[in-house]
């Protein structure tokens, strides 16, 4: 079979005009000879919406209900995009995530997809059906509604173009993928393709297109993965395997995250168990630990920084507070006002002096670097969000982006 799956993101439902285009996109490609997958975000800023009304009536709500209420975005858009469909004639069905069998585990509001069952979506397809499928949710263990966090979508699409052994289509409200957010540098050049590697490394540390659980996912399946615009007839990016950098560019891309905090935990006890034990507490939690950097010991004591999202800060604190009280000597300073930003690219690997030539254009625009992390293809550090536009330019022009 001959299929596809394509996703389209909240801004690409977000009115009902925009719904009837994607229906329009979604039938042409059926009439090529396709048979069609479609999975959808909750329309424009209903995720937002839900989530203020769910605070505003319980400043602590409950993690499961807050899935249930959440994942009511998806299914009014699922619903309204086969109505459209059916009424330009052509034979649609729409199904909720735990309808068509996402199983997920793990913590409301941050569940992992650990399968689908095709059996409902396949005997759709072979009716002649354009499935519809409601992203950012799964069902669990105990049959709950779950919901797959930030991005979910994107991860629930290439899950199924996974399981489908399928190309996926990721429709969106930029033209590709680009070096630099065109919203931050309006002169970033579009990239034709991006490996996962890449990708992966940029969608982890900031770039908004993509979220680094459905890259894993398409590295892991080698499913093509292609971003496009939903509007526009314009070529997008392919992320596929492979190392597709040109000769003589060593950064591919620069990403910067402004939801980040950055924590320093001073005079901690040199005890590796006491270490061990601290970070334990952030897992249970299911904080995700970013950058760390540890002081040599003075007197037995040493000092630990990291950085950790923005949104985990109230459970950061508790996990904090609790540290404390088991430590009376340590002290904690917690940092608000930070970027982590990031240079990538597989160029990397077999060009020196990228490092001291990003370390060098920071320094001459005077922007300070609190603390610094480097990988084979990736450097980060953490700035003052202040200095985040400047920096982003800098970086944009001096590596031609």
């Amino acid at each position: 079979m001959n299929i596809v799956v394509q996703k389209y993101g909240g801004t690409s439902v977000g009115s009902t005009e925009r719904i009837q285009n994607v229906a329009k996109r979604i039938i042409a490609k059926k009439q090529s000879g396709h048979q069609i997958v479609v999975v959808v975000s909750a329309m424009g800023k209903t995720t937002d919406d839900l989530v203020k009304l769910a605070y505003d009536i319980n400043p602590t709500p409950p993690k499961r209900e807050l899935d249930r209420l959440l994942s009511t975005g998806e299914q009014i858009s699922i619903s309204l995009l086969s109505m459209a469909l059916q009424a330009m004639g052509h034979d649609a069905i729409s199904f909720t995530g735990p309808q068509v069998g996402i199983r997920t585990s793990g913590r409301h509001t941050k569940s992992r997809i650990e399968g689908i069952d095709t059996t409902k979506i396949l005997e759709s397809l072979n009716e002649d059906k354009i499935v519809i499928i409601a992203g950012f949710q799964g069902v669990n263990e105990n049959d709950d509604v779950t919901t797959l966090g930030r991005g979910g979508s994107d991860t629930s699409a290439v899950a199924l173009a996974c399981v489908l052994e399928a190309p996926c289509e990721i429709y969106t409200d930029v033209e590709g993928i680009y070096g630099v957010d065109p919203r931050l540098y309006p002169q970033a050049k579009k990239l034709d393709t991006v490996s996962y590697e890449e990708m992966l490394e940029m969608a982890s540390l900031g770039a908004g297109v993509m979220h680094p659980r459905a890259i894993e996912l398409g590295s892991k399946y080698d499913t093509p993965i292609w971003v496009a615009s939903s509007e526009f007839e314009i070529p997008g990016t392919i992320i596929t395997k492979g190392e597709n950098n040109m000769e003589g560019q060593s950064i591919t891309g620069v990403a910067i995250d402004n939801d980040e905090i950055m924590i320093t935990i001073r005079d901690v006890p040199f005890d590796r168990n006491i270490t061990s034990q601290f970070f334990s507490q952030f897992a249970t939690k299911s904080i995700n630990i970013d950058m760390i950097s540890q002081s040599a010991p003075i007197d037995d004591l040493i000092n630990i920084s990291f950085t950790a999202p923005a949104s985990d800060l109230e459970d950061a604190k508790k996990v904090l507070n609790a540290f404390q009280e088991k430590h009376p000597g340590i002290g904690v300073i917690i940092n608000e006002q930070v970027s982590k930003l990031s240079v990538v690219g597989i160029g990397m690997r077999s060009q020196s002096g990228v490092a001291a030539k990003f370390f060098a254009l920071l320094a001459d625009n005077n922007i300070q670097m609190l603390m610094i992390t480097t990988s084979e293809i990736r450097i980060s550090c953490i700035i003052p969000s202040k200095d985040k536009d400047l920096a982003v330019t800098a970086t944009a022009v001096a590596f031609d982006l």
